[in-house]
């Protein structure tokens, strides 16, 4: 059986909807391989809600819901550039 991996333009797609929908948990993030910065958003989140009223999340989720706006927006030659060539991790 082969190996079969999402193209780069699904990526785009799922990490940008992802984002916008549940970015608080950091799921985007996991999408593009960036499992540091997702399990960063997923502590802070989770830590968040139980500790501190849930703001934490709520600023998790912002930052979630811009970054699925920008993967959503930018052009799919840029987005390849900027998420998998550079390996830029945050916005």
């Amino acid at each position: 059986m082969a190996n079969l991996t999402p193209s780069h333009a699904t990526k785009q797609l799922l990490s940008g909807y992802a984002g916008i929908i549940c970015g608080g948990f950091g799921i985007h993030k996991f999408i593009l391989g960036y499992h540091a910065e997702a399990s960063i958003m997923l502590v802070v989140s989770v830590i968040g809600l139980v500790f501190a009223y849930g703001i934490p999340f709520l600023i998790m989720q912002l930052v979630g819901l811009i970054e699925g706006i920008i993967y959503l927006n930018k052009e799919h030659e840029d987005f390849v550039e900027t998420y998998f060539v550079q390996k830029q991790g945050w916005f």
